[in-house]
């Protein structure tokens, strides 16, 4: 079956141009991604060939610098873009998400001639990337990352494994997290990677709940030659680099996960206006009413709250643990939105026949991937009452 068009959101946009940008995305949506989502998911086809269509029309590089072939979009705007794509696919949305998370350090640590030289690819010239911080035995813990990079010269050879990396396998360059000193945060530097690197290999893709769309794999590094000109910011800094690109890659979560919950909505909502049962809609039994009125309450609280830290973001202020909240509480949202609206389907709700199945099946990684959602509250509660004694 495909995808219901999910229904207009009445946004708040800065701009015309906000506006007209909004109005692309969702043509694009409805004509390009759409049609095919159920049927490419169930089949677990990567769509590679939407992350190229989507490159063309300058959506891959909208909140970083035109200078490098971004689009100058404050982040306010950029989450929305997230937030329309991840309700029709949200292979598509998080797939844009991560690019994002993958190009934050060289837009924001690089050199001035890194930048030149390698960000318009990345930005607008039909590459995709990937991010890879995570390893098998280091997850929520990062800090305690073994994969090595061992200085030659002018060159750094990197040993060791990643694992969860999206577009692992697929992607064109990966920003890797690598050892290059002491154990701890203060040892670890940022790399870019081409993904034609010699030594550098992908794994099978993960075999998945949901997402199967959307490859995930571990990526290998063995003896990855890499030039000093493909470090980025200075030796030791690379945890600090990635934690700041987590910070804005959780908003991009956050919006996928409220476009995810709409389409949730729409559907449960449509089903229920349309399906009769003694007599009448079942949408006239106030059960099933205040059921659906929760469930946009929540979308809309979401919605305000990533918004209200992309605001922050924009304006140049402290934004961490606004960022925590909203992925925190947008994730868990999605998660209960798409259960109760298998719960309005009924026994349709539980076929592949109606997608809100595999919404509920999608929702449960966002409460898990950049940070999990009890990573959210430890973070939360540092910045409300300082760090943890021991």
């Amino acid at each position: 079956m495909t995808d219901r068009a999910p229904q207009p959101v009445d946004r708040q946009l800065p701009t015309d141009e906000a506006r007209d940008l909004l109005a692309l995305v969702r043509d694009i949506a409805q004509r390009e991604i759409a049609p095919k989502a159920a049927e490419e998911e169930g089949a677990g086809r990567f769509p590679r060939e939407i992350f190229t269509l989507l490159s063309e029309s300058g959506l891959l590089g909208l909140p970083y610098d035109s200078e490098y072939g971004g689009g100058d979009q404050p982040y306010e705007v950029y989450l929305q873009v997230l937030e329309e794509l991840a309700a029709v696919r949200l292979t598509v949305g998080l797939g844009v998400s991560v690019h994002s998370l993958s190009c934050h350090a060289l837009a924001n640590y690089g050199s001035k001639q890194q930048q030149v030289e390698f960000l318009p690819g990345m930005l607008g010239g039909g590459l995709l990337g990937a991010y890879c911080l995570s390893e098998p035995s280091s997850g929520s813990d990062a800090a305690s990352l073994r994969t090595k990079a061992v200085r030659d010269g002018d060159h750094w050879t990197i040993t060791g494994t990643k694992a969860w990396i999206t577009h692992g396998g697929v992607a064109d360059f990966y920003t890797v997290m690598a050892r290059t000193g002491a154990e701890g945060p203060r040892g670890i530097t940022a790399f870019l990677v081409p993904g034609d690197a010699e030594g550098l290999s992908a794994a099978a893709p993960e075999k998945k709940m949901g997402m199967k769309g959307s490859p995930t794999a571990q990526v290998h590094l063995d003896g990855v030659r890499v030039p000093d000109a493909r470090r980025i910011g200075d030796e030791g800094q690379g945890f600090a680099i990635a934690l700041a690109a987590l910070d804005s890659g959780r908003l991009g979560i956050a919006a996928c996960a409220i476009g995810l919950a709409q389409a949730a909505l729409d559907e449960a909502l449509a089903y229920a206006t349309g399906r009769q049962q003694f007599g009448r809609p079942i949408s006239d039994f106030q059960g099933l009413r205040f059921l659906l009125a929760d469930m946009a309450t929540q979308i809309e609280a979401g919605r305000a709250l990533y918004l209200a830290a992309a605001r922050l973001r924009d304006a140049g202020r402290p934004f961490a643990k606004q960022a925590a909240m909203a992925k925190l509480h947008c994730t868990d949202t999605a998660m209960k939105v798409t259960t109760d609206a298998v719960q309005v389907l009924g026994g349709y709700g539980y076929t592949a026949d109606f997608p809100v199945e595999r919404y509920m099946r999608e929702a449960k990684v966002l409460q898990i991937v950049e940070g999990t959602n009890q990573i959210q509250r430890m973070v939360i509660g540092r910045h409300l009452a300082g760090p943890e004694t021991r």
